[in-house]
């Protein structure tokens, strides 16, 4: 019995790396935007703003919205669908609650660890904000806000979830102006959600990315028996040459990135005269790859 096998280890094993990528998100909020009055979109740049306004915690703020949205939620999509997103916004509360207490200074205020430079501190903190949400996601996972608003609109309207995310996020950032009445940071915040959107999408494909192998060779059955070996399978498909009119056989093999250099070897030392195509693909589901998840 193992993670892979048994659910309850592998919903264990989802909610330890969703913790992992809210720590992420939490670290490049607390610790890069809001000591530098930078928003970044969803519910927590809306708590923010509300902070930079009037002082009221951010956590506050964030667990009251989502409290709102969770019981609407919970009518249109089920229990079942928002199971992981009630741990997140739960978990997300007490993680930066803790984190701004660990942060903020005697005088009230945050410290400036990256010193004057604002504009290195909207980078760093939306990268680390995308990594977290990938973390998060690639985990069949959810830190609710405007997460939820955009699945329950796409229920019932043919919406893209992510237009709908960016047309809040967009309102929220813009409405960082009202209090500070800076151009620089309204751009800083729009920044922040192009950088966050380039690191969120960088995290899942980089682990979901996979290579596809199609090997023309003579001594494909030499190859495919070294191939196997490594645990990853072979399909054998029957081709034809078109010129030639002969038959011949095609390998064909999917694997992990990182096994590549690994399948290349195996190919190269049986028959340095293969023809080999290779092509990156992603979203590779089934055993020895992704669980198939769906919400």
């Amino acid at each position: 019995m193992n993670a892979k096998t048994h659910p309850f280890l592998q919903h264990g094993k989802d909610l330890l790396l969703i913790s992992f990528g809210i720590l992420l998100y939490v670290t490049g909020f607390v610790c890069f935007q809001l000591p530098y009055h930078i928003t970044t979109g969803g519910v927590a740049g809306l708590g923010a703003v509300i902070f930079y306004s009037t002082g009221f915690p951010t956590q506050y703020t964030y667990l009251a919205f989502n409290i709102v949205l969770i019981g609407i939620a919970l009518k249109v999509l089920g229990f079942k669908f928002m199971i992981n997103t009630i741990y997140g916004v739960i978990f997300m509360t007490f993680l930066l609650g803790f984190m701004q207490d660990l942060m903020i200074q005697p005088d009230g205020s945050f410290p400036l660890i990256l010193g004057n430079q604002s504009f290195m501190a909207c980078i760093f903190g939306a990268v680390l904000e995308g990594l977290g949400l990938g973390v998060v996601f690639l985990n069949n996972g959810s830190t609710g806000g405007t997460d939820i608003i955009a699945a329950c609109i796409n229920k019932y309207r043919d919406m893209s979830l992510g237009q709908l995310i960016m047309l809040a996020d967009i309102f929220i950032i813009s409405s960082n102006y009202l209090v500070f009445k800076s151009i620089e940071l309204l751009l800083f915040g729009y920044c922040t959600i192009i950088v966050e959107a380039v690191a969120l999408d960088y995290s899942m494909n980089a682990v979901r990315q996979s290579i596809q192998f199609m090997i023309f060779s003579q001594k494909y059955d030499e190859i495919a028996t070294e191939i196997a070996k490594t645990g990853r399978g072979v399909t054998v498909l029957d081709g034809e040459g078109w010129y030639t009119k002969h038959a011949r056989k095609v390998l064909v093999v999917l694997c992990r990135r990182r096994e590549s250099t690994r399948i290349f070897r195996i190919i190269r030392s049986i028959d340095p005269g293969a023809f080999v195509s290779q092509a990156k693909v992603s979203g590779v589901f089934g055993e020895g790859f992704d669980r198939m998840k769906g919400k």
